[in-house]
């Protein structure tokens, strides 16, 4: 008869190497980058995903990122996802997902319940294998590849957060990427709760499901006060919605906790150059639904906004719908300046082509006063003229503080 003590892991990552950490080390490891089998430091055992053999394997963890038809995947007989392996260890948890904002409310989430003891893990970088079992909480930001794969683990809450469609080379379809965001629910037991975004096909439940659809809807369910926190635009849902959980939870909405958290660096960083102008570093905003929310945000001011890079090829149309009515100057930079400037003649929207972020400073420079608001929200990623989106974010800061009053 087979013994089998360690599970088999795909992918030599950080998933998998934390999990092969907690066990001693002596794993074996299949990975696509490998083309010689090798024994790392710790003992495990790196093969080539190609000398997988589902008959010499009784369980086997994946990291998230393998897709459903990857071979690995395919040829597994007995799958777990981190979620599922780490089950019955797991102490009472809330799973966060969505397009945008998981993070921001993750950390949100996690700050409001840290005097309890809660921790965060997951997608928001540290594996659930080096989270301590006996804390209280775990707040866990889900990714939508580790949803998919995970089949019996279930949260005691989820939090979904706006979804649009992402990653479809991953997915290949939105309903595909809905139904895996959704997927919670379907293991989810009676008297939990999952708090989901409004219109999304739902299957069947035994969860307390709230839908919601506005700011507004939330403060009434839970009797929250948005007019008390410091936060605009979508970070000021990301709030509501950790405060709704703690308000589930403890039945308390603690403002001055909230509003002391410190967002991340390059996510709608405001910050003011020499003559006391507002800029604002969003350089965060890799795809559409971060850049519309930041625009949304500002839509009280003559907005100069900084947009362009690698879009993937995804549809700007709703942003550009967004920006029309606004009074709003768009200058453009990086890869899709072509289909920028074309949608902007489409909608009629004011733009420049700026080239390099440099450029556009300056430009900006020339027009900007104390009642416009200039803002890097590029809704694309950076490597066609950047090293990341941090290094974009950095460049931007640099050249506005170097601005002569």
């Amino acid at each position: 008869m087979m013994k089998q003590t360690k599970p088999t892991l795909f992918g030599y990552g950080l998933t998998t190497k934390a999990i092969a950490k907690k066990l001693g080390g002596g794993c074996t490891f299949f990975d696509d980058n490998v083309t010689e089998a090798y024994t790392d430091e710790a003992g495990n055992h790196i093969l080539p995903s190609a000398l997988f053999d589902p008959e010499k394997s009784l369980l086997e963890v994946t990291t998230p990122s393998l897709k459903p038809d990857h071979p690995l995947i395919r040829s597994a007989k007995n799958l777990l996802s981190e979620y599922d392996y780490f089950e019955k260890e797991m102490p009472f948890s809330i799973w966060i997902s969505g397009t945008n904002g998981k993070t921001t409310t993750t950390q949100m989430l996690t700050h409001l319940l840290a005097k309890r003891g809660a921790l965060s893990g997951g997608n928001i970088g540290t594996p659930l294998a080096e989270l301590d079992p006996n804390a209280p909480i775990w707040v866990l930001e889900s990714s939508s590849f580790a949803l998919h794969h995970t089949k019996t683990a279930s949260p005691d809450i989820y939090l979904l957060l706006p979804i649009t469609p992402d990653h479809l080379d991953w997915h290949e379809t939105p309903e595909a990427y809905k139904a895996d965001k959704l997927r919670p629910l379907l293991t989810m037991k009676e008297g939990e709760l999952a708090l989901v975004p409004k219109g999304l096909n739902l299957p069947k439940t035994h969860a307390y499901v709230v839908e919601y659809d506005s700011n507004a809807f939330l403060e009434t369910y839970f009797g929250l006060d948005s007019s008390q926190l410091r936060f605009k635009g979508a970070f000021l849902q990301d709030a509501l919605l950790a405060l709704a959980v703690t308000k589930v939870l403890f039945d308390e909405a603690d403002y001055d906790l909230m509003n002391a958290f410190i967002l991340d660096a390059h996510r709608q960083e405001e910050f003011k150059d020499a003559e006391g102008r507002l800029w604002v570093n969003d350089s965060k905003a890799t795809n559409l639904d971060a850049t519309i929310q930041a625009v949304k945000g500002y839509a009280d001011k003559h907005i100069h906004l900084i947009l362009g890079g690698d879009d993937k090829g995804v549809d700007l149309t709703p942003l550009f719908e967004v920006m029309e009515p606004l009074n709003l100057t768009l200058y453009t930079i990086g890869a899709n300046a072509d289909r920028l400037l074309t949608l902007a003649k489409r909608y009629h929207v004011k733009a420049i082509e700026s080239l390099t972020i440099d450029n556009a400073v300056n430009q900006i420079d020339n027009v900007h006063t104390q009642e416009s608001v200039a803002l890097l929200s590029p809704a694309a990623a950076s490597f066609d003229q950047f090293k990341s989106y941090k290094h974009r974010g950095e460049t931007f800061m640099a050249l506005v503080k170097e601005l002569k009053k």
